[in-house]
């Protein structure tokens, strides 16, 4: 399957963050596709696609990949993109069989603002076991910054600062019950994730590189490789 590579642009019509969303994705999409040249990838696993195409925000990092032979997806929503020519309906963090993993393996594992929808820090270690199963060459996991002033889900300032059971209780008078329940909205800092990479540290090598909204990190950026021992 060849790369079809889509153009995305600002539609003047969204509001000022979602406008911010867009092109701050577009900019990890360049970052990817640098990632893409220097290591001659010609194959990509894209973990948490989204069936949402009514919204020019979705799948953007995806969709401006460059010099791609193979997509292939891994999502709990059903995916009807023509984009994919693999996918897999099922969560990243249910067991793979070896088979599934064999299947599914890319020379490149990427996931864009996924981690923080998978629920407790238990589920996203488990996510994070399962990217490093299915990654040949890297991997490169995107989620927000949980310390930038705006949160990009409920597009409210600050209150994600608050102790989690205040946030919570907040979200749900503020009548977003849906972020309020950990297994849709767990943000994380950038000590968070390094926590959660540790878990893994004679596994892997990694760095983390950020995007920055009005010079501050807004997103938080693991690109990371198997250490050699453990590729196979």
């Amino acid at each position: 399957m060849k790369t079809n590579n889509y153009k995305i642009y600002v539609n003047s019509h969204y509001n000022f963050v979602d406008n911010f969303i867009i092109k701050k994705r577009l900019e990890i999409a360049n970052f990817v596709n640098k990632k893409i040249k220097e290591y001659k990838i010609k194959e990509v696993l894209d973990v948490g696609t989204t069936n949402d195409e009514s919204f020019k925000s979705s799948n953007v990092i995806i969709n401006n990949l460059k010099n791609i032979n193979i997509y292939k997806s891994i999502s709990d929503q059903i995916i009807t993109l023509k984009l994919f020519s693999k996918k897999y309906n099922k969560s990243i963090t249910s067991k793979f069989s070896n088979k599934k993993i064999k299947d599914l393996s890319s020379e490149l594992v990427i996931s864009n603002a996924t981690i923080e929808h998978v629920g407790s820090t238990k589920n996203q270690i488990k996510m994070l076991k399962n990217v490093i199963s299915l990654t040949k060459k890297i991997f490169i996991i995107i989620t927000p910054n949980k310390y930038y002033p705006i949160d990009f889900h409920t597009k409210i300032p600050f209150i994600h600062w608050l102790p989690k059971k205040k946030y919570r209780k907040l979200l749900k008078i503020l009548n977003l019950k849906f972020f309020s329940q950990e297994k849709n909205l767990n943000l994380l800092s950038e000590n968070d994730l390094i926590m959660i990479l540790n878990n893994f540290n004679k596994q892997i090598v990694y760095k983390i590189y950020y995007i920055k909204l009005l010079g501050l990190k807004s997103n938080l950026i693991v690109f990371g490789t198997k250490i050699k021992k453990y590729n196979k």
